[in-house]
């Protein structure tokens, strides 16, 4: 829906835009949104901070990363170190003075107040009227959070309490299956943030000796997509005696989560009879009735909250009853420990020395002021595998906004794309590009300590050694690059120095942690989580809704329908566009040879 006021009489015209059919115009009054703290009819880029910084960046393109890297003075200032956390943004284009002025915009843009307003429960996600709490899932037992005037902390911890208990029974072979065998299998079932924020920790836990004991013996997947080739892969190897399948769905009506849970559940039942589900289905959700109606007793159900958001319910019960299932509470609460201590670093700690406020301030400026539309995110880990596509959903699903918190037309770009690899692996797909083709600013992330070091006998250095030798060296290649000078000084041929020289002053910061045990995993997920949060309040954007993802999902539902009635009836396709309906034809027609077996069964590997 776009509105746009046209008339003398500032009524807005509401373009209701259905690619199905042709644009329909009617004139709809917008009803007046009641006031809050979080919302201001001053657009940031109005202030004077904004300004300044337009002004700025123009100055600052005429120095180099070369230049800017030889004052070490500058360089020192733009290191941070927190709980044994490094950052490093020196190899950023800006000066101190860039710094202070993204200060001051920090300021108009009442950042504090903002970060302030979340923490204490106010309802800063106004479009859909509701608080903004994942922190309260992972504060310690005493700590006070309220939204609506009420504590949630106990709340919280009532479901972490329920979560270890039942992970335990499970564990030992108290809780067993339909057939008295003990379940050492789990299915999560659930899409986008029901998915990837526990699939990034449970990747990132595998290789973590303390995990992988606690984990002998046991599988974890995840089934997302609807696709029935990810239902064959989810249960391919598995025995429905001993899995034990999680619903994760809020509202328990979530299309893709249902299906999916229905086609295990005929798994199960096929196997082990209608009565088995009881046993060997649980469910992460809000609606006891339909959980009930699909099988699963209600004492099952483990609870989150309207405050939580889906991408950021890693901490809930969406993200923690399967990883206490397969690595037990204890370490699952150390990751919640770790991501609570970025919690108080990022509430508590002046701007200056604020890790998530920094790394957010950063991205508004490459985004707003030089123009870079991405950010590629590089863990120097293969434990971090699924770290990018995590932080993609959080970031471009929070701020890929066109319109400020109070529904004005943005007049700048906010969100960036965000995409990434493991280092080095990266370094022979994509790092072509961003070495020699269009600016991306860079993070690299890297671990001090290897999960599972390697060092052969006779090698220079270990596996791990090699690997960091790349995390150093890769940012200094972006910001320096190659001249022509330097090239014609190594006596390379005329005719290859234009294809060999590296422009350089390409921005990237550097995050060093520690190691890589579940107390270290989430505090890098609370880092990432929070610099969204700061992008959204400065760019004055709601980061904490998602309507963006309803249009597809509400035309598909009239696919969904057309498919069942030329199927079922042999109706035509009706009511489409051109394009749309020859491509519903084609794929009926295509597929009326497949047979009733594969139309009906169970996928097969």
């Amino acid at each position: 829906m776009v509105t746009d006021s046209i008339d003398s009489l500032n009524t807005p015209v509401v373009f209701y835009i259905d690619p199905f059919r042709r644009i329909q115009i009617s004139r709809i009054p917008v009803p007046e949104r009641k006031s809050n703290s979080m919302a201001s009819s001053t657009l940031i880029s109005d202030t004077e901070p904004w300004k300044d910084l337009k002004g700025h960046v123009e100055e600052i393109k005429q120095t180099h990363l070369r230049d800017l890297m030889d004052d070490s003075t500058r360089c020192k200032s733009m290191t941070v170190e927190f709980d044994g956390i490094l950052l490093d943004y020196s190899r950023q284009r800006i000066d101190q003075d860039t710094r202070e002025k993204l200060f001051r915009l920090a300021e108009a843009a009442r950042l504090k107040q903002k970060i302030d307003n979340m923490y204490s429960g106010e309802h800063i996600n106004i479009t859909e009227n509701r608080s903004v709490l994942h922190v309260a899932l992972r504060a310690p037992r005493d700590k006070v959070i309220c939204s609506d005037g009420k504590n949630v902390v106990p709340d919280v911890w009532k479901v972490l309490d329920k979560i270890s208990e039942f992970s335990e029974r499970v564990r030992s072979g108290s809780w067993v299956g339909a057939t008295g065998k003990a379940l050492k299998d789990v299915i999560a079932v659930g899409i986008g943030g029901s998915f990837l924020g526990p699939l990034f920790v449970h990747a990132a836990l595998q290789t973590d000796p303390e995990a992988m004991e606690c984990a002998r013996a046991r599988q974890l997947r995840f089934l997302a997509n609807v696709d029935p080739v990810d239902v064959a892969r989810s249960i391919t190897g598995l025995n429905p005696e001993t899995t034990l399948v999680i619903v994760v769905s809020k509202t328990f009506t979530t299309a893709e989560t249902m299906l999916n849970a229905r086609t295990l559940r005929e798994w199960i039942s096929t196997a082990l009879g209608p009565q088995a589900v009881a046993k060997h289905m649980v469910a992460v959700s809000t609606n006891l009735t339909l959980v009930e109606k699909f099988g699963i007793d209600p004492n099952n159900a483990f609870a989150f909250w309207d405050w939580v958001g889906g991408r950021y319910s890693v901490c809930s019960a969406v993200g923690v009853l399967p990883l206490s299932l397969q690595y037990g509470f204890s370490v699952v609460h150390k990751f919640l420990k770790g991501a609570a201590s970025i919690d108080d670093h990022f509430h508590s700690t002046p701007f200056e020395k604020n890790i998530p406020v920094l790394l957010g301030l950063l991205s508004v400026w490459n985004v707003s002021f030089f123009g870079y539309p991405a950010r590629a995110i590089l863990p120097y880990s293969q434990a971090l595998e699924k770290f990018a596509p995590h932080i993609q959903q959080v970031s471009m699903e929070s701020n890929g906004k066109g319109v400020s918190i109070d529904g004005v037309p943005l007049p700048f770009e906010a969100g960036e794309i965000d995409f990434g690899e493991p280092g080095t692996n990266g370094q022979h797909s994509f790092y072509q590009l961003i070495h020699q083709g269009r600016v991306i600013p860079c993070d690299f992330i890297g671990v001090v300590k290897s999960q599972q070091p390697v060092y052969l006998k006779g090698e220079m250095v270990s596996n791990h050694d090699e690997l960091m030798s790349n995390f150093f060296a890769q940012p200094d290649a972006l910001a320096y690059g190659k001249t022509p000078e330097q090239l014609l000084r190594e006596n390379v041929p005329n005719h290859l120095i234009p294809h060999k020289t590296f422009p350089g002053n390409r921005p990237s910061l550097s995050l060093l942690l520690p190691s890589l045990n579940a107390y270290n995993i989430g505090q890098l997920l609370a880092i990432y989580e929070h610099r969204i949060a700061v992008e959204g309040f400065i760019w004055g954007i709601n980061s904490f809704d998602q309507w963006g993802v309803e249009l597809g999902k509400s035309l598909a539902s009239q696919v969904r329908k057309q498919l069942h009635l030329s199927r079922a009836k042999g109706e035509p396709v009706e009511g489409f566009n051109f394009s749309t309906t020859t491509l519903i034809t084609k794929y009926l027609e295509a597929q009326s040879g497949i047979s009733s077996y594969e139309s009906t069964h169970l996928p097969k590997i």
